[in-house]
């Protein structure tokens, strides 16, 4: 077993002597910190003799041996994994067994012990449970005798688990399994038995044991976490897998003489009730929305999807934060590349902690460097459920209640929920409306600038005069006085949305009358301008979702500037580089202008405008046959590779 690596640190090991032969002197010469310990059996250890002492050893008698574990040994600084070939060799054939126990880089040991399997040896388990959640104030490591006599720890996190539970579902029957208080009575001739102690020695009436046939101890183990009034039950068998159940906040039971621990669903903590999601009202349409927590998020697409087609695949990213995933689709529709492209763009992902879905949509989004967002943000259930009906993924993040739909195309955005909750005609009408105002929010403040600016002749004269008169005595030119507006504008905006929710529209529409009144009183705007940046404010409004809003914002201030030095040609031009990038653009493979560009008369029924639902009787076609593109997270870890 090659030694782990360690760089200008001190490393500890543990040597357990399980052959015939004395320790051999060699391994006095492999630098680094060990703790030797005798693990022959009693016929090895008469036939050999005792574990020959290290000759460091001798020379420090003052040190005494640790209880269990043998002389200690010290060392310089084992340094880049160089141990030399001789002690290579030797720990190679098998004379002794070298176990890493412990190192000066945390990160580097909670790696090492997170694969650590779970020990027989109770002491052993919570030496290193103790160790790894030293200064965890909120891990509790409860011992007690079962009832049988065998000693156990209880490990959970106190304001996660179910307390009640699990003093009357897990405590209780362990403890009272002898004398079967509350626990129901199994005969066997003149022996009693309580239920959880005869699922635990696997008892049957013939007298065998009821486990696997060869294993009769597993199947006893499995009875016990089966005979348990509580549900699920899981059995895991490493350190960090273990910790993985307990930091979800399932207790995990740990009992001597086994290397498996049984964990709990006993989870229980403080959460946000289910509520109708601010950013995206309706007037008629479901109410609820998601919440911070998965398993209600699950539960609500679930419960409207009720067929076995329906797969949720969990994933967990993050070193640190631990945060569950879940890629949620349904298997006769969803494309199997579209499913397999996304697994392999998470698995890239490789960072300390995903707080929100927003920092998973920056790393496996196509191009990062695009101001349009490429997966769709919903709180809604009923958005989500309908994306996967059309052959879309849904990814569920722990601890936000917004999930990503993809892939999306520039549509989607325009769209509402309401719109086919509505008469089609009305819903028709409104996204055409939609259309109108997103071009207004991007365009109207540019073309002001240069009609003002460089195309006169193109206004009527009557119009023409009222706006010079209104501007005769503003000192700035129409660009400048466009962007002047445009950021106070924006500024308010986001004060509005960061106040208190009291105040914060009050804020919000009486500072912008206030500041319009007051600044075209003082001559540094003009009333028009007041106008069409107030026109272009409710414009964005219009669009159903936030995200591609913040695009246009941003967008407006390039094109401005085009307009302010080439008039109309910036206007075009600007114009033209956007469609460029917009007809380049892909989410997940698909097309961002698709059901345009590529035309597809079939998808015109879901985009330039609301068909009645009975003539849509085909899905949209999926466009994933580029779906293998490159991501800015980096290459794929190969399929197994240990992520912690």
């Amino acid at each position: 077993m090659p030694l782990p690596k360690a760089h200008d640190r001190m490393v500890q090991f543990e040597i357990r002597v399980h052959s015939q032969s004395k320790l051999p002197r060699d391994v006095s010469n492999i630098p680094g910190q060990f703790a030797f310990s005798d693990e022959r059996s009693a016929a090895d250890r008469r036939a050999s003799g005792p574990v020959a002492a290290d000759p460091r050893s001798a020379a420090r008698p003052e040190k005494p041996a640790k209880a269990g574990l043998g002389p200690r040994l010290e060392a310089d600084g084992y340094k880049n994994g160089n141990i030399g070939q001789n002690n290579q060799k030797i720990i190679n054939e098998g004379k002794i067994i070298v176990k890493h126990m412990g190192s000066a880089n945390p990160a580097a040991d909670i790696h090492d012990r997170y694969a650590q399997p779970i020990d027989y040896e109770l002491e052993r388990n919570e030496q290193t449970l103790n160790e790894l959640l030293n200064d965890c104030s909120d891990a509790v490591l409860h011992k007690f005798k079962l009832g049988m006599g065998r000693k156990a720890i209880l490990v959970y996190i106190s304001g996660q688990s179910d307390m009640t539970l699990i003093d009357q579902q897990v405590i209780r029957p362990l403890v009272d399994a002898r004398g079967g208080s509350g626990s129901r009575k199994i005969e066997r001739g003149d022996e009693r038995k309580s239920s959880s102690e005869a699922a635990w020695t696997g008892a049957s009436e013939n007298g065998t044991e009821s486990g696997e046939e060869g294993d009769p101890e597993r199947g006893g183990r499995m009875r016990l976490a089966e005979s348990m009034p509580v549900a699920p039950t899981k059995t895991v068998f490493r350190i960090g897998d273990l910790l993985e159940e307990v930091f979800q906040g399932n207790p995990v039971l740990l009992m001597e003489g086994e290397t498996m621990g049984i964990s709990f669903g006993l989870a229980d903590w403080e959460k946000r009730a289910i509520e109708e999601p601010m950013a995206e009202s309706v007037i008629r349409g479901p109410r609820e929305g998601f919440t911070e927590t998965l398993i209600t998020n699950m539960a609500m697409l679930r419960r409207r999807l009720r067929t076995p087609l329906f797969k949720m695949r969990p994933i967990t990213l993050g070193r640190i934060s631990r945060t569950r995933v879940v890629i949620a689709f349904i298997e006769s529709i969803a494309p199997k590349e579209l499913v397999e492209e996304a697994m392999n763009r998470l698995r890239r992902v490789d960072v300390d902690g995903v707080m929100e879905s927003g920092t998973l949509e920056e790393y496996i989004q196509d191009n990062p460097w695009s101001p349009f967002p490429q997966l769709l943000a919903t709180e809604r259930p009923d958005v989500a459920t309908a994306a996967l009906m059309e052959g879309k993924i849904v990814l569920l993040v722990e601890g936000t209640p917004f999930s990503l739909i993809a892939p999306t195309t520039l549509f989607a955005f325009l769209q509402s929920p309401e719109d086919y909750y509505q008469k089609f005609f009305i819903g028709t009408t409104v996204r055409w409306l939609r259309f109108l105002f997103f071009i207004m929010a991007l365009l109207f403040p540019s073309m002001y600038v240069a009609v003002l600016t460089f195309h006169q002749e193109m206004v009527p004269t009557t119009l023409l005069l009222s706006i010079a008169k209104s501007r005769e005595d503003i000192p700035f030119p129409a660009l400048f006085e466009a962007i002047m507006m445009e950021v106070t504008f924006e500024a308010l905006r986001e004060a509005g949305v960061r106040l208190p929710k009291q105040v914060g529209a009050a804020v919000s529409i009486v500072g912008a009358l206030v500041i319009g009144e007051a600044a075209t009183a003082a001559g540094l705007v003009s009333p028009i301008m007041v106008m069409v940046v107030a026109l272009t404010g409710i414009a964005s409004f219009m669009i159903p979702h936030y995200p591609i809003g913040i695009s246009l914002r941003l967008l407006r201030f390039p094109i401005m500037l085009l307009a302010g030095i080439v008039g109309m040609l910036g206007v075009i031009l600007g114009v033209i580089l956007l469609v460029i990038h917009l007809c380049q653009l892909r989410s997940f493979g698909m097309p961002y202008l698709s059901g345009m560009m590529p035309d597809r008369r079939n998808d015109w029924k879901d985009t330039w405008f609301r068909a009645p639902l009975w003539t849509m009787d085909k899905r949209p076609e999926p466009a994933v046959n580029d779906v293998r593109l490159h991501s800015p997270a980096g290459e794929p870890k190969r399929q197994g590779e240990d992520r912690n």
